[in-house]
């Protein structure tokens, strides 16, 4: 019975040894290739069919191979002799097959070599031996062998060999990854924002940069398909691979053959984190980083993390497919486990980034990171799937969620610090205060993430919208009609509206600091023409609408008329017919006439004296309040001096209507300058 049982275990052993070599040259022969002919498509076909239809026998058939037949029962008297014999044979086969096995194991134990060095006919000879060896292990096994039966110590030697050549494999297996690894320096890493050295690293305006060119670009990437997935291994050793890990599984290695790919593909991620430049910083390296320096590494680390995602870790994850098989557990497994410290070092900058001082200068930065996160997020949860992948991808989405707190905090202390920004000395000259073009100019780049912040600032909708004041509700008809405003205002629109009113209130308290009641106005009306020119001339008019600029317009012309009210007023009564007749006669006071036209012209030079200081910066709106000026003081005066021109000479008149309008050229230039009298009094 032994002999049978033994023959049959050679036999069966020889029988998988020709499939398996079949198998294999099928393997090899297919290669890297991704197309095949229609007739080689049919044939691999019918052979899985074939394949599919054929059933595996159990442990307890395997062990009972062999000793069925008709007759079995039957014994003649010499039958045990025979039996005898046949079970020396039996054991000398298998003893002589393990010998075999275990020569081809052992003698590279002496060579130092590489086998996968030497080729693939001596790799393919290892790989066969290894096999035979584990399954001579599983037959023998099936046998439920005692300690004392002779293929028990068969066995024991099988289980040295077998422990032996998955040592070599596994050694084999990371080495092939290591020195097949393709260098991570493609044409991704020159993908570098034109604006990265152009920009102000000390300006909040000039941000908007996109970091990386449009093959990385978010609308243009298409994230099912393969695009970006590069080969991070050489694409021949794959086969090798999958036939070393398979083998591995097969023979109960799989941790060790995990462990050695996670500590080579974890080593290769460093390695592409530190060609990316991303270095290795903690939390407190962060805080403590000038924001020179800080806002320098922002900018790298949205570039980076667009690259490592998308073709790096995509490219990862492929390759770990390839070797253990696409969406088998295991490569899910080491996929996260050789990724998951590189990305978390980069989370954890994104982290760091989030808990700093909500400075308003970090906004457009922190908002960068948010949106290039977000946008990778699908990424993300597509790569880390299953249970396994669940740590980082909770991780990615708890970063991101304090990204956007500290979008919402940065957002309301510029809010906070726009409010009490407080002066102690008047803007000279009255013209655009810087606070009102860096609101402004802020608000303006906002407008660049207006997905986000709708988003981001949705929660405290309500609450900003019952603090606006009535001229800015979103409910209001009227503004609901107009032009480029929504019919319902969006959570970035009532907190921009509520911004801009609370630097209006700013300003107010502001123009207070002028001495002068009509450069107080003046301040006023360029501070506030300013605001309607940015929202109507930039995207802003889509997110304050017509009828804010309408009344922001009526509110600066107002401030015109007063200033001109508080300028020229005084003036403009000297160039009226009160109080210039003799008294009981209808008879012009020449004398009177005279001191009129000084004390006019007194009034003019100490007017040019000072508002030639003062400053209109838009050349239009300047412009228009000479005009206004020319036609009420101008006009006045040459009325004035027309009606009476019987009784005043040449050398009363000191200036004419021409020279007062060439004068008024000279106002709000921002330079201070004095008459010269052309003629004598």
């Amino acid at each position: 019975m032994a002999v049978e049982e033994s023959e049959s275990v050679i036999g069966e052993l020889e029988r998988e040894e020709n499939l398996i070599a079949a198998v294999r040259h099928i393997v090899k022969a297919l290669g890297p290739n991704k197309t095949l002919t229609s007739d080689a498509k049919k044939i691999l076909a019918d052979l899985g069919t074939r394949l599919s239809s054929m059933s595996v026998p159990s442990e307890k058939e395997e062990g009972k191979q062999g000793q069925g037949g008709e007759g079995g029962d039957d014994h003649d008297g010499g039958a045990d002799d025979d039996d005898d014999d046949d079970d020396d044979e039996g054991l000398s086969a298998i003893e002589e097959r393990l010998n075999v096995i275990q020569e081809k194991i052992m003698r590279w134990e002496e060579d130092q070599s590489m086998i996968w060095d030497l080729g693939t006919e001596e790799a393919s000879e290892y790989l066969n031996a290894a096999n035979e060896a584990r399954r001579l292990i599983e037959k023998l096994e099936s046998l439920h062998l005692r300690k004392e039966d002779q293929e028990y110590e068969f066995m024991q030697r099988a289980y040295s060999v077998l422990q032996t050549a998955m040592a070599r494999l596994e050694e084999e297996f990371r080495n092939l990854l290591i020195q097949n690894r393709q260098p991570f320096e493609p044409e991704y890493v020159s993908f570098r924002s034109s604006e990265e050295d152009a920009v102000d690293e000390n300006s909040i305006i000039s941000i908007g940069d996109e970091s990386v060119e449009e093959s990385l670009q978010r609308d243009s990437v298409s994230r099912a398909s393969e695009e970006h997935i590069i080969d991070l291994v050489h694409p021949a050793v794959i086969p090798d691979l999958r036939c070393i890990a398979n083998l591995l599984f097969a023979s109960n290695y799989c941790q060790e053959c995990s462990n050695a790919y996670i500590i080579v593909r974890r080593d290769a991620l460093d390695e592409c984190l530190f060609i990316l430049e991303m270095e290795r910083l903690s939390i407190e390296d962060v805080l403590k980083m000038e924001w020179g320096t800080l806002n320098s590494k922002i900018k790298r680390w949205i570039w980076a993390v667009k690259i490592f995602v998308r073709v790096y870790l995509a490219s990862e994850r492929w390759l770990s497919d390839q070797i253990f098989g696409e969406g088998e557990p295991v490569g899910l497994s080491c996929f996260v486990d050789a990724s998951k410290a590189s990305i978390l070092q980069l989370l954890n900058f994104g982290e760091a980034m989030s808990i700093g001082p909500h400075q308003p200068e970090k906004l457009f930065r922190v908002l960068d990171m948010y949106e290039v996160l977000q946008d990778l997020m699908p990424d993300i949860d597509a790569l880390y799937t299953d249970e396994v992948g669940s740590s980082v991808k909770i991780e990615c989405h708890e970063v991101l969620k304090r990204l956007g707190d500290c979008v919402r905090a940065t957002f309301f202390e510029f809010e906070n610090a726009i409010a009490t920004n407080v002066s102690s000395t008047p803007f000279v000259g009255g013209g655009i205060h810087p606070l009102t073009k860096y609101v402004m100019n802020y608000l303006r780049t906002l407008t660049d993430y207006s997905d986000i912040l709708n988003l981001l600032l949705k929660d405290q909708e309500e609450e900003k919208s019952i603090s606006l004041s009535p001229d800015m509700s979103p409910g209001t008809e009227e503004d609901s009609r107009s032009q480029g405003s929504p019919c319902r205002v969006s959570s970035m629109a009532l907190h921009f509206r509520s911004l801009a009113s609370i630097l209006e209130s700013n300003l107010e308290e502001k123009s207070k600091l002028y001495k002068e009641v009509s450069l107080q106005h003046l301040f006023l009306m360029n501070n506030l023409h300013y605001m309607a020119e940015k929202v109507k001339g930039s995207e802003l008019r889509l997110v304050f609408g017509d009828e804010w600029i309408r009344k922001r317009n009526w509110k600066f012309q107002q401030h015109a008329m007063k200033y001109e009210r508080a300028s020229w007023s005084s003036i403009l009564f000297l160039l009226k017919d009160e109080g210039i007749f003799v008294p009981g006669t209808s008879s012009v006071s020449k004398s009177l006439l005279k001191e009129r036209l000084r004390s006019f012209y007194l009034g003019f030079e100490d007017v040019y004296r000072i508002q030639t200081a003062w400053l209109i910066p838009d050349i239009q709106l300047r412009e228009d309040l000479r005009i206004s000026i020319s036609l009420k003081v101008i006009q006045a005066y040459r009325t004035f001096v027309g009606r009476h021109n019987t009784h005043i000479s040449d050398k009363i008149i000191k200036y004419s209507a021409d020279d007062l309008e060439n004068f008024l050229l000279d106002f709000f230039e921002g330079s201070q300058k004095w008459l010269q009298n052309p003629h004598r009094r």
